[in-house]
């Protein structure tokens, strides 16, 4: 049956050339809680391309700074078409295979996302994104892919009144707590974010979004580290969550880069987004005469296995990198003492691994990946509430700072 279903896509896309075309409509989605118009558009993958930004301006006669309305239906630029049961070339009335190969690729992108309900064949309906007919080289670069709102963007900086708007009204002033970590300069990563939420659990019936938790344990770890002397930046950022002290976090897809640049639903391209920025403010400290060695990447993470596991915070350091090692090590060693302590039994079971991922290769300076637990069982989902959020900052800052 697979054969047979694969050589149907095949000779969808591949028959010979015949112009059918109709006359497509534009496709409508609603604007989700969140949403502005370059996540809107990120999640359809349509970001990439200067000529669907500009063709949705003018469909829903919005402006650059212009924000949606929850729940409003917007006119996407996404042709719908009638499929003939043919081949996509003669539906929409091009020679290009390359062509068609991409749109094919595009409908099952959105299928697989469950943003199409039903495959191509199974609905007659062919969705082909405005730019694969209408746009000749006019790719966005990765530099310029700018979240298309007023974002509350205030880098974590030691400043005269010491407020830092990421932290949200309630948390936005941080004392000076001390000078300890004068001279260190930190980037915090929450992992995934924007269009991926990552790893999802459920606690009754809420939905736990990995991005979320992750995002509130770098926001209280960054915080720790300004208050004594550090400094110390979000690399993935949101406009308006803050520290948050609900039990359980809303899922969103607002977040973005630091710069504000919108993150990429690619994997690839929001990775090297991510390291990029590291490494160009890496620089900029190195210049003013901060030493590599003072310099840190920590990669927050949640994990997701079998919801009957459990799993202790645990790491990753780059294979051979003796600083790398020695980081992960020390915070490892500051929640074993911590387990000890707080935990009724005593035992901490996390693990230190190498492992070749991105982050920690193409990011310059030491660097730890750490992964928070299992968000899937419901034990570890206790490591994610409010105070449990804040003690994991704590003991992260305290592994750092002594």
């Amino acid at each position: 049956m697979r054969n047979i279903a694969f050589l149907c896509i095949m000779f969808m896309v591949f028959t010979s050339f015949k112009n059918e075309a109709a006359k497509p409509t534009f496709h409508k989605v609603p604007a989700l809680a969140g949403d502005n118009i370059m996540t809107l558009l990120t999640r359809y993958q349509l970001h990439l391309h200067r000529c669907n930004i500009d063709q949705f301006h003018v469909l829903n006669k919005t402006k650059k700074d212009s924000k949606l309305q929850v729940g409003k239906k917007y006119t996407i630029p996404v042709f719908i078409y009638d499929y003939n049961g043919k081949s996509i070339r003669t539906t929409i009335g091009v020679e290009s295979w390359s062509k068609a190969i991409r749109i094919k690729e595009y409908n099952e992108y959105l299928l697989e996302k469950k943003l199409r309900r039903q495959s191509v064949i199974a609905s007659s309906i062919l969705w082909v994104p405005y730019h694969e007919l209408n746009c000749v080289d006019d790719k966005v670069p990765a530099s310029e892919l700018i979240v298309q709102q007023k974002a509350k963007r205030t880098e974590e900086r030691i400043s005269g009144a010491r407020k830092f708007g990421i932290f949200g009204k309630k948390y936005a002033h941080v004392p000076l707590a001390s000078n300890r970590l004068n001279g260190k300069v930190y980037y915090i990563v929450s992992g995934h974010g924007g269009p991926d939420p990552g790893a999802v659990g459920k606690k009754g019936k809420t939905q736990m979004c990995e991005d979320e938790y992750a995002y509130d344990i770098a926001l209280r770890l960054t915080r720790n580290l300004i208050a004594h002397g550090a400094v110390a930046y979000m690399i993935t950022r949101d406009p308006d969550d803050g520290i948050r002290d609900a039990n359980l976090l809303k899922c969103d897809t607002d977040e973005y880069c630091y710069g504000d640049y919108a993150i990429p639903h690619s994997q690839k391209q929001r990775l090297f987004q991510r390291s990029n920025a590291i490494n160009s403010l890496f620089e900029k400290y190195k210049k003013i005469g901060v030493k590599d060695e003072d310099q840190t990447t920590i990669i927050l993470h949640i994990d997701s296995r079998a919801k009957g596991q459990r799993a202790d915070v645990f790491f990753y350091h780059y294979p051979n990198s003796t600083p790398s090692y020695v980081l992960a090590k020390k915070i490892k060693d500051k929640l074993a003492s911590k387990y000890k302590k707080y935990r009724k039994n005593g035992q901490y079971h996390g693990t230190i691994k190498a492992r070749d991922l991105h982050m920690l290769r193409e990011t310059k300076g030491q660097s730890v990946y750490i992964e928070l637990g299992n968000i899937r069982n419901k034990d570890d989902q206790q490591r994610f509430l409010k105070d449990n959020r804040q003690a994991l900052a704590n003991w992260m800052y305290e592994a750092l700072a002594f």
